[in-house]
């Protein structure tokens, strides 16, 4: 055969097998679609505190840490308290395959971008955005539970607890021209105020610092979810106390809580699980009130910035309606949050009566606290009982069609969430 003809052989056999090959194209691949997950990323009252069946948290190191004793450090990873009971595992949420809960009791909106042991009395866990991007690598995030402002650069929800608590049993027990040696120095023993709690100027930056956070995270998911598409869920905080005490706690033995030493009234409202003055509940409730401004201001604000983004404000401030501490002559029992509940030393078993004690013993109970604050921190959050209202608001909250829900519990129990 001519050279010529071989030529123009090849030639046309190579024009039909690119004519063929674009014809009868042959399929890429199929790549396997991620299974769906659900994220909650936060503090206590997303992490499940209070709720117990806490599971074993990954360090920053990555290894696994289980309860690692009463005595241990409380920064240990652990007291992220995890809880198989949170809301984000008991919510009825159809379409997600997997749940992933990287909260940490104690969180603060610098340990979204940082890992926490980086700040005073943060535990050792990596940054959140960190353990989003891993779980990302396998997962296709659909939904994101964000419960952030409670804890912050100016005030936490622990201190705050405490401080109230404090002035109550300092009051109960001692007179005002007693000293009440307290590790952490004396304890006024007077109500708490608005002012003791959060001024305008330290809710203003606490959400200033929280929106910064968020941003972050939002930015993140655009850039590491599977397939763009994701809600993103942000709960406020519910008070674990009433407006006002059931009158049964208002007096005992002839005394109330607006003179010195009140010890029978004292125990009684410690047993019950609310040892505050009546007069600190209205200051408490408006606190509540500014943590939830702290979150619908967020919310707002970065819905304007990322108009593509599905974001939902849930207000859960109402949630617990009826089913308060010490709402009930039954109390703690029927309640949704946890009673305070203190340690006599790191023995692992609560102080459920304070009656009968003297002001050494109570003195030495409280301090405990202070000392291995592991042994105290379930106080005022939601038990298992209330995750699982929560739980409900969240499942309404992650298929509604408005941009604000509000959960409410009505007289009867029921929830609604509108």
């Amino acid at each position: 055969m001519p050279r010529f003809r071989r030529t123009a052989l090849a030639a046309a056999l190579t024009i039909v097998t690119a004519a063929l090959s674009t014809a009868v194209a042959l399929p890429a691949p199929a790549t396997a679609a991620l299974p769906t997950a659900a994220v909650a990323l936060g503090d206590s009252f997303i992490s499940g505190e209070g709720a117990g069946a806490y599971t074993p948290v990954v360090d920053a190191n990555g290894v696994s840490q289980g309860f690692p004793g009463w005595t241990a450090p409380n920064n240990n990873a652990y007291f992220c308290h995890r809880s198989a009971n949170a809301s984000l595992n008991q919510a009825n949420l159809p379409g997600i395959q997997n749940r992933f809960n990287l909260a940490c009791s104690g969180g603060q909106p610098r340990d979204i971008a940082t890992a926490s042991a980086a700040r005073e009395k943060g535990r050792t866990v990596a940054a959140q955005l960190d353990q989003l991007r891993a779980v990302a690598q396998t997962q296709d995030i659909d939904l994101v539970l964000i419960g952030l402002g409670s804890n912050n650069s100016s005030f936490t929800f622990g201190s705050v607890a405490e401080k109230c608590a404090n002035r109550f049993i300092a009051d109960a027990w001692t007179g005002w021209w007693e000293f009440w040696a307290y590790l952490g120095g004396p304890v006024e023993q007077k109500p708490c105020s608005d002012a003791d709690l959060a001024t305008a100027e330290q809710l203003s930056a606490a959400t200033a610092e929280t929106t910064a956070a968020v941003r972050q995270i939002l930015t993140t998911l655009d850039q590491v979810d599977a397939d763009g598409q994701h809600r993103v869920v942000f709960q406020d905080y519910t008070n674990p106390l009433p407006l006002d005490l059931n009158p049964a706690y208002y007096e005992e033995d002839g005394r109330d809580d607006t003179r010195d030493k009140f010890r029978d009234l004292g125990a009684e409202r410690y047993a019950a699980g609310c040892p505050i003055h009546r007069a600190s509940l209205a200051p408490g409730h408006r606190f509540s009130q500014g943590l939830g401004g702290i979150v619908k201001s967020t919310r707002d604000t970065l819905a304007a910035e990322f108009p593509a983004d599905d974001l939902v404000y849930l207000n859960v401030q109402r949630a617990f309606d009826g089913a308060r501490l010490c709402e009930s002559t039954s109390s703690p029992t029927g309640a949704l949050a946890t009673p305070i509940r203190l340690q006599d030393g790191a023995t692992g078993t609560f102080v459920t009566s304070l009656a009968g004690k003297d002001k050494i013993a109570i003195q030495r109970i409280a301090n405990t606290c202070v000392s291995y604050f592991q042994t105290c921190q379930e106080s005022w959050h939601p038990n298992a009982t209330g995750h699982q209202v929560l739980g409900q608001c969240l499942a309404s909250a992650a298929v509604t069609a408005s941009r604000a829900v509000s959960c409410v519990r009505a007289g009867d129990g029921t929830i609604s969430v509108s």
